[in-house]
């Protein structure tokens, strides 16, 4: 069986950096997201990946068509949990209103969850080879904190226990689960603040002194897919030019 990736939100950003790798590698890539099939995005993604991939529309928030997407999907071998949305609007914390919070963990939390529970059931029941495997790209705001951005941490704090849930959970069937937790990376959600972090990434917020790419989180997501790491199941994996290393 030719190992075949689904990735949320792959046709853009991190999940289409991480397609192409996978792509690259030989995986058949199925990409899931809300864009219309013939959105620009959608329509140059799947010319950059081939004739490997393919496309098909899923709101993450609409549990009722998790169903459907698997069916479309057909069987799976490697799950990317890579879709989110960031905050709707950037400002104290203490003028959060509730629909704001609950638009952002509806996606981010409550869908990525329930689809990811019903991915995993269809992983119990296919062969062991080629290795299965689910990645959780969720961000270092899961510990870092930005006051301007709280339901974004929140819901990524919760995606990072979702990581380690399933990977107790689904250890012993030989599933390796992965958290991937990117830093400043240049996509289309981090676009409106570029030139506001741009300056400070230069000046040593990120050791590292430049954005990160798409392509720096495909490569790392490689030999955890491929199996190079199953007995690592459950490790967290930093990918942000060592920005979360706490420092004096």
């Amino acid at each position: 069986m030719t190992p075949h990736a689904l990735i949320t939100g792959g046709q853009q950003g991190i999940g289409l950096g991480i397609a192409s790798v996978l792509a690259d590698a030989g995986w058949q890539v199925t990409l899931a997201a809300e864009a219309a099939p013939e959105s620009g995005a959608v329509v140059d993604a799947l010319a950059q990946l081939g004739p490997n991939a393919r496309y098909i529309r899923h709101d993450l928030s609409d549990l009722n068509g998790i169903g459907a997407l698997l069916d479309q999907a057909g069987p799976i071998t490697t799950y990317v949990s890579n879709a989110g949305v960031p905050a709707r609007v950037r400002g104290d914390m203490l003028d959060l209103l509730p629909e704001n919070y609950d638009f952002t963990m509806d996606i981010n939390l409550r869908g990525a969850f329930f689809l990811a529970q019903a991915v995993a059931r269809n992983l119990l029941v296919q062969p062991v080879d080629p290795y299965r495997s689910m990645l959780f790209v969720t961000s270092a705001s899961a510990e870092m904190v930005s006051v301007e951005r709280a339901e974004y941490c929140l819901s990524k704090a919760g995606a990072a226990m979702m990581a380690k849930l399933f990977a107790v959970r689904l250890a012993q069937a030989g599933i390796g689960v992965f958290e991937l937790r990117p830093g400043i990376i240049a996509s289309p959600m981090t676009a409106g603040v570029q030139d506001s972090y741009t300056p400070r990434i230069e000046a040593g917020l990120v050791p590292a002194r430049r954005w990160g790419m798409p392509g720096d989180i495909g490569q790392a997501v490689l030999p955890l897919a491929r199996g190079d790491m199953q007995f690592a199941t459950g490790a967290v994996i930093p990918l942000d030019g060592g920005l979360s290393i706490p420092r004096l």
